[in-house]
């Protein structure tokens, strides 16, 4: 299952900053704009998966 979001960013002094525009909450920066993006989904998914116990289990159903 993929999940489309979208992000702003923008060149700080030293690094690229951007945030989750559904979830403004979230905001990241990187090196790169490639490693902004990965640190941007990993915070994605930590947020997703934040009442989540270890042990879950994963399935897709239609809607």
């Amino acid at each position: 299952m993929h999940t489309k979001i979208k992000i702003v960013y923008w060149k700080g002094e030293k690094f690229w900053l951007g945030k989750i525009l559904e979830h403004p909450e979230i905001m990241s920066q990187g090196e790169t704009i490639e490693e902004l993006e990965e640190n941007l989904k990993d915070a994605y998914k930590l947020m997703l998966m934040d009442d989540v116990p270890s042990d879950y289990q994963l399935k897709e159903i239609s809607v």
